[in-house]
């Protein structure tokens, strides 16, 4: 009998194990929550042989009830800016997106080519990240598959697409996308408010307007630029201050101004929990870190820093200029505040860099081409 009961519960963990491994390979979401997979971007491995992949992302539930204006103003510590019928709808999608439940414990799945990979469980403001390692043959198994290529309109270099693997009966599809970087290539790092988003941050009401309030609106030119350095195989990140809530009216506003796609860093922000106070914090604390990552992750690349005047791109740009001399290429700042290149800010700025690897310009079709980007 003792060796039939100890079978039996052999057999009865093998099936428990069985069913747990299954739904290991399913992304447990519920049917009101869903995915929004925020750009990747993959990398060679030192000794060329491998390909990292980092996807990063939130799980949420769209907040269900018809909150008042005057809540929303209240949450987002505007109650004091006259909002109008014409601004009320503006206002009321962008302002929702502060709003959703962060769901954390979601395990996300997703389906690169044939394979399945777990990016892990979200974190209690609803984040995931998770690293992937391809071979040097998996990932051109991917390309030569179709997978990669012109998967949106004017995407810049090559893209590959991942979707998440949902529970059975879930008819829905989360996708994404992850750049192919050249470990060796051009890079652009852009700022995004009043460098190819007009905001207006040196006037704080006419910041939450452009913000909140109005459908965003490009800096003249600049997108013209921009493409025209994709068509060189330039590679795109978006740094930005602005929080992770506004990826997603932010990617519909470059996407329909043909701004090249590129991969987004943004500020982690909650309501709910101490990073509330990081929307008020200076770009100078944020920017740095986000870029040096990004120094670090392509030590072979070239890069061009892309910024404007209003806040303190200037400075943050100099210093790292100074830092990664060859690494960064050009530093290109937006007149945004009315002074040219020979104000006193910016002779004490780059006092100390050469002319030719720093500019401030008006017109994005003033800016000279770039050496060695073709």
């Amino acid at each position: 009998m003792i060796p039939g009961v100890i079978f039996g519960n052999l057999l009865v963990l093998a099936c428990c194990l069985g069913s747990w491994a299954a739904q290991a390979q399913v992304s447990s979401l519920k049917r009101d929550e869903q995915i929004v997979f925020y750009p990747a971007c993959a990398w060679e491995s030192s000794d060329g042989n491998a390909w990292w992949i980092e996807v990063n992302g939130c799980v949420y539930e769209p907040e269900g009830r018809r909150l008042a204006l005057a809540l929303l103003r209240e949450a987002l510590a505007i109650k004091h800016i006259e909002i109008t019928k014409a601004q009320e709808p503006v206002f009321a999608e962008r302002a929702r997106l502060f709003m959703v439940d962060n769901e954390r414990h979601k395990r996300v799945v997703i389906r690169l080519g044939n394979r399945i990979f777990s990016l892990g469980q979200s974190a209690p403001n609803g984040h995931f990240s998770g690293s992937i390692r391809l071979s040097k043959e998996e990932m051109g198994s991917l390309v030569a598959s179709g997978l990669s290529g012109n998967v949106g309109a004017k995407r810049a270099g090559r893209m590959v697409e991942f979707a998440a693997v949902m529970p059975p009966g879930d008819e829905r599809q989360f996708r994404g996308v992850i750049q192919l970087c050249d470990p060796a290539g051009w890079f652009v790092i852009s700022d995004i408010d009043d460098t190819i988003k007009i905001t207006c941050s040196t006037d704080s009401r006419a910041a939450v307007r452009n913000t909140l309030l109005e459908p965003f609106q490009p800096v003249p030119g600049m997108a013209r630029l921009y493409q025209n350095w994709a068509s060189s195989n330039a590679h795109f990140f978006y740094v930005s201050a602005s929080p992770w809530q506004l990826y997603l009216p932010l990617s519909d506003f470059m996407s329909s101004n043909s701004f090249p796609a590129g991969v987004f860093q943004m500020k982690l922000f909650r309501l709910k929990d101490r990073t509330r106070a990081s929307l008020l914090e200076g770009p100078e604390k944020y920017k740095p870190p986000e870029i040096e990552k990004i120094l670090k992750r392509f030590p072979n690349g070239r890069f061009v820093l892309v910024g404007d005047s209003g806040e303190r791109d200037p400075e943050i740009y100099a210093a790292l200029a100074r830092k990664h001399p060859n690494q960064i290429a050009r530093v290109l700042i937006r007149n945004a505040t009315g002074q040219g290149a020979d104000a006193p800010r910016y002779q004490q700025t780059f006092r100390d860099l050469p002319r030719e690897v720093w500019d401030v310009f008006d017109d994005s079709a003033t800016v000279s081409t770039i050496r060695g980007m073709d």
